[in-house]
């Protein structure tokens, strides 16, 4: 597809395993609900980029705006520049690769799955996290809620080089660090109502 002219919802919906190029930027909801199919935009994309994604590959060359990958449950989004707030609200098992920087509450509420950050990270990173795996190579605002540094070990590194390669970059996953949750937020407690 060439001049989509910053269209909403292109190649939203997708349930074979197709390859698509949008050549240009493109508007909200660029290839969510993706299932199977390959998205490849050579230019920015609007807000929710490949939201909700069950799986498939999409990748975004420029930038993209809030909430790119936002509940995605599988498949790979990667992000050439950098993501603005919200980069992978919701998380529920997808991957997630950026270039460059994320903005604020990125990864809010993650469940599962990888956010792995080339860049630097806005505050509010992780914040009510459960599972999901963060990665930052930059630096980092101030943490969310229940979000800490926790040791890269063996297998992190591993799972990082990987969705390194699968991105299409050479970065050495030892220069990143490891974020993720302390799992004080799991149960109600009246002593963390602060932190809810």
């Amino acid at each position: 597809m060439v001049h989509p002219d910053g269209a909403h919802a292109i190649a939203a919906g997708l349930a074979e395993p197709l390859n698509v190029r949008i050549d240009g930027h493109v508007g909200y909801y660029a290839a969510g609900m993706n299932e199977q199919a390959t998205v490849e935009i050579t230019g920015n994309a609007g807000v929710g980029v490949a939201e909700n994604m069950m799986s498939g590959l999409v990748k975004v060359h420029g930038s993209a705006s809030q909430s790119a990958g936002a509940s995605a449950h599988g498949g790979l989004l990667v992000i050439g520049g950098n993501a603005a707030a919200r980069c992978g609200i919701s998380l529920k098992g997808a991957n997630i690769v950026v270039g460059g920087d994320v903005g604020h509450m990125s990864a809010f509420m993650a469940q599962a799955g990888a956010l792995v950050i080339c860049g630097d990270a806005g505050d509010g990173l992780g914040d009510s996290i459960y599972e999901a795996h963060l990665y930052v190579r930059g630096a980092v605002g101030q943490l969310g809620a229940d979000c800490v540094l926790k040791e890269l070990r063996p297998e992190h590194l591993a799972e990082l080089a990987g969705l390194l390669t699968a991105a299409g970059w050479d970065h050495d996953p030892r220069t990143f660090r490891r974020y993720g949750s302390a799992r004080q937020l799991y149960n109600f407690h009246v002593d963390n109502a602060f932190a809810y």
